[in-house]
């Protein structure tokens, strides 16, 4: 009996794809391997061995290598952080940055913060671009200026209302130039905090630190603007209290002063005029509160939000998720004819500002800052993070080698000293991505790994919320 092979040309040569898979019985071993990376849609291949000798007596104690695998391979995830580009791995990256984040709102003593950084003033801060012309959008009241009450995901929300009139120019040219205005923005804020509490820029150094985790997102008009915590501590950092006159409100004020008078100036170059870079007048600042006493600004929301824009670059405007090597190349690419418009802007100011690499940045609009970023104080690190996972897995693999040896009667890995262990290994890269068949096994991998943590989340909220209950319940 014959079936019909998928109309679908993608799904026919992945299901052709697992029937070579299945007749080499490679399927298993397929599935195992792409596990291990956890689903990643891109992963890197490696070719070579590793062989662990007993030193003294130069005894094998296990051998690997990529030959005894079905495609001559082990797989490696890719890490990259976007999520169009990498599902898998940008949930890993997305949920590293949640546990950074969080770690400086509530604490943790395994992350090196303390649990008193949570009596510490912090804000959760919006800065926005300047506008550069009237767009479509959907005020609080009312209908748009154009006349119409624009539903959402309405794809003419975001774009001008006569884009002759819309400063591109300008748009790009402050895309680029905002991580320098967060820069600035963030001078500023130390020198307004020592003015109000009466102490010279030095003294304050002595008492107070200003700590700060952010990241970029884009608007529906194509402008990058920056969510942040941002905290008041001691002069040590999170583990140190802050002065008694450092408070919310007083944090408030010096955000709404700093972001007013920081700016960047750029001069004229070719046929462009000087312009001074500044920040939008929509400055948003709201008091973070602790996780269940009834506000929307919780701990728990502001370390999901961060996370989750941790991973986008410009999918709010459908823009190209890659570098373009010319400007011809947009062409080959369905963008809305706004977002088309600003990727040409920054080709056709490239010349005047050449060290800007605004055509380089052209598929991100002209930005080409970090879309997280932390200051050195306000918690752990992605890569201490990503230390402690690659330490967990390194020590479960070795409980494996251990039990294996014991089991064929080798020496114990744990009665053997550091230095009687000799690892030989040889390692070169051969390739990356995944064939049809191989893709359809990572996406389901990675679909149960993510309903698994979807449901081991909602155990933990759970499990918090009957916490803290009982906690207020107590007070």
């Amino acid at each position: 009996m014959t079936f019909p092979l998928p109309a679908d040309e993608s799904e026919r040569a992945a299901i052709l794809d697992l029937a070579r898979l299945a007749r080499q019985g490679a399927v298993p071993r397929q599935v195992e391997l792409i596990r291990r990376t956890g689903g990643c849609s891109h992963p890197i291949h490696l070719q070579g061995f590793r062989t662990l000798l007993h030193g003294p007596t130069g005894q094998v104690l296990h051998t690997y290598a990529t030959s005894s695998e079905p495609d001559g391979r082990i797989k490696v995830a890719c890490g990259n952080r976007r999520a169009s580009r990498c599902p898998a791995c940008s949930r890993t990256y997305a949920a590293d940055t949640y546990h950074l984040i969080r770690a400086g709102l509530i604490g943790d003593e395994s992350k090196g913060v303390p649990a008193t950084v949570r009596n510490h003033p912090r804000v959760f801060a919006t800065l926005t671009a300047p506008s550069f012309g009237p767009v479509h959008n959907r005020p609080d009241a009312g209908a748009c200026r154009c006349g119409t009450a624009h539903l959402t995901g309405d794809p003419n929300l975001g774009t001008p209302l006569d884009p002759d009139r819309y400063d591109y120019a300008h748009a790009v040219l402050w895309n680029n130039n905002a991580p320098a205005l967060w820069r600035r923005f963030t001078t500023y804020l130390g020198r307004k905090l020592a003015k109000a509490a009466g102490l010279k820029r030095w003294e304050f150094d002595n008492v107070a630190r200003v700590s700060f985790g952010k990241v970029a997102e884009y608007q529906r008009r194509g402008a990058v603007h920056f969510h942040a915590v941002i905290r008041l501590d001691g002069p040590d950092g999170p583990a140190s209290p802050p002065p008694a006159w450092a408070t919310v409100a007083l944090l408030d004020r010096a955000i709404h002063e700093a972001a007013r008078d920081a700016s960047v100036p750029l001069g004229p170059s070719g046929d462009q005029p000087g312009r001074v870079l500044r920040w939008g007048e929509q400055i948003d600042v709201r008091p973070i509160r602790a996780f269940g006493d009834g506000s929307e600004i919780t701990e728990q929301a502001v370390a999901s939000y961060v996370a989750k824009y941790a991973t986008k670059a410009a999918e709010s405007t459908d823009s190209v998720d890659r570098r373009l090597i010319d400007r011809s190349e947009v062409e080959r690419y369905d963008v809305p004819a706004h977002t088309r418009r600003l990727i040409e802007t920054c080709w056709d100011l490239d010349d005047a500002y050449p060290e800007l690499l605004l055509a380089h940045w052209s598929h991100m609009l002209g930005f080409r800052g970090h879309f997280s970023s932390k200051s050195p104080t306000y918690s752990t690190t992605l890569g201490a993070l990503r230390q402690t996972r690659t330490d967990f897995r390194a020590a479960q693999a070795r409980e494996e080698l251990r039990e294996r040896l014991l089991a064929e009667g080798l020496p114990d890995l744990d009665d053997l000293p550091d230095e009687e262990t000799l690892v030989l290994a040889h390692w070169t890269f051969a390739g990356s991505g995944l064939t049809p068949g191989e893709s359809w096994l990572a996406a389901g991998v990675a679909r149960e790994i993510y309903e698994n943590r979807i449901t081991a989340r909602e155990e933990l909220a759970s499990l918090l919320d009957r916490e803290e209950e009982q906690a207020w319940t107590a007070c």
